[in-house]
């Protein structure tokens, strides 16, 4: 019996031959935290009685959700977190630098790899052909001690990609649409697998932002098999001998396939409160937004700004509606600024914040008013998720996102384009 890209990585780390529903202990390649799950990771590895992270398995601190602090409180843990890397020799990634999941995927993960990430958007290094899932911040820490960890080797299911996206149509359109279908609990503790002639319609950026958001249809993994993509991302980054080609045996044998033609995608939203509850942009158009928000691990990527600048080009934003852009990293950033593509936001009158989390989960730049809404490429729109409960979150892709600033509601960017 052929084997799914969960269990052909997950065996080789075990050193077993697994199936789906094996419980199994594994070797971890990776192991991360961040600023507000790092210092729980920290406080019970020293309570464990932990001294050094284990020689096998690298392990790094990101100082990214509240970059930079707003706050004493939030000071004193960078300031923690900071310490424990000098001491451990623990990579270390600080304000400025960018979002862990986009700074994993330009520097870290490689396919085959097993990442561990007290964050449950580690999902995202499942675009390199790694099997990459978020853990509590407890589980981290022993896997940051002893360089393994334990967990259930999930069933997949294989979302069949065929043909190509429209113009306007872009790969977080197509996971709102899965997510829609699925529901936020229909792939609970599986692994979506992303496969089909489809899959090389999705350059390294579009499978970023589907892995990123698999977690939110509740799945363990979202991956891709490493392919020519992967190998030509890892060249772009300095890191081609990192490459190896992963695939999905022929005869693998899935839960569930689900076919889904790229063509039949329309520009979707998320609206208020939850992932799931998705709508055709056109359904929604019109729709009163007071803040546009374009980043996050999502979609703060080089690919997302070079789409937004060009829609904002020769454009201004709509005077009633803020518009806030930060790059998922300080490459992207540097790269943005080269490109041109920082001086077309600020002309349009953008405010460009610094890499890092930003406005996505209310700590800091960008908190919403009362009975405001904001369209975001953010992957969450919980009640309260921005930092204020009464206030109203959407999700689109970057293209929707800036089309809407221009004209002060929701806005199918086809229309401007």
């Amino acid at each position: 019996m052929g084997k799914t890209l969960a269990e052909k990585i997950l065996s080789a780390k075990s050193g077993d031959n697994v199936k789906a529903g094996n419980i199994i202990i594994a070797n971890v390649d990776l192991a991360f935290v961040q600023d507000t799950t790092g210092p729980l990771a920290v406080r019970q590895f020293r309570a464990a009685r932990f001294t050094r992270t284990a020689a096998n398995a690298r392990v790094a601190v990101f100082l990214d959700h509240a970059s930079p602090s707003p706050n004493a409180a939030l000071s004193d843990d960078q300031a923690l977190l900071r310490e424990f890397a000098q001491q451990t020799g623990a990579t270390i990634s600080d304000a400025g630098d960018g979002v862990c999941h986009q700074i994993v995927a330009e520097s870290l993960a490689k396919p085959g790899d097993l990442v561990i990430g007290a964050d449950s958007h580690t999902t995202t290094a499942g675009a390199l052909g790694a099997f990459a899932c978020g853990m509590g911040s407890t589980d981290t820490a022993v896997a940051m001690a002893l360089g393994q960890t334990w967990l259930r080797v999930p069933e997949s299911i294989l979302i069949a990609l065929s043909g190509a996206f429209s113009p306007g149509v872009y790969a977080k359109d197509l996971i709102l649409y899965l997510i829609g279908l699925l529901g936020a609990d229909g792939a609970t503790y599986k692994a979506l697998e992303f496969g089909g002639e489809g899959v090389m319609s999705l350059g390294m950026s579009g499978r970023l932002t589907v892995s990123n958001m698999a977690v939110e249809a509740g799945a363990k993994a979202g991956l891709f098999p490493a392919d020519e993509a992967t190998r030509y991302y890892l060249a772009s980054q300095g890191r081609v001998g990192s490459y190896r080609r992963i695939q999905p045996d022929e005869d693998a044998v899935y839960e569930r396939t689900i076919e889904i033609w790229l063509g039949d995608i329309q520009p979707m939203v998320a609206r208020p409160h939850t992932v799931d509850n998705v709508a055709p942009v056109k359904d929604v158009s019109g729709i009163k937004i007071h803040q546009v928000f374009i980043g996050t691990c999502t979609n703060g990527r080089l690919e997302d700004m070079a789409v937004v600048a060009r829609i904002l080009s020769g454009k201004k934003r709509h005077p009633r509606t803020r518009l806030i852009i930060a790059p998922a990293s300080r490459e992207v950033l540097q790269a943005s600024i080269r490109g041109g593509y920082i001086q077309t936001m600020i002309d349009a009158g953008a405010i460009i914040l610094p890499p890092g989390c930003g406005p996505c989960l209310g700590l800091h730049q960008g908190i919403l008013g009362d009975d405001e809404s904001c369209l975001s490429t953010a992957n969450r729109n919980f009640e309260g998720r921005m930092g204020n409960p009464d206030a109203y979150v959407y999700l689109a892709s970057p293209a929707t996102a800036a089309a809407t600033a221009i004209t002060g509601h929701i806005t199918d960017p086809r229309e401007v384009i």
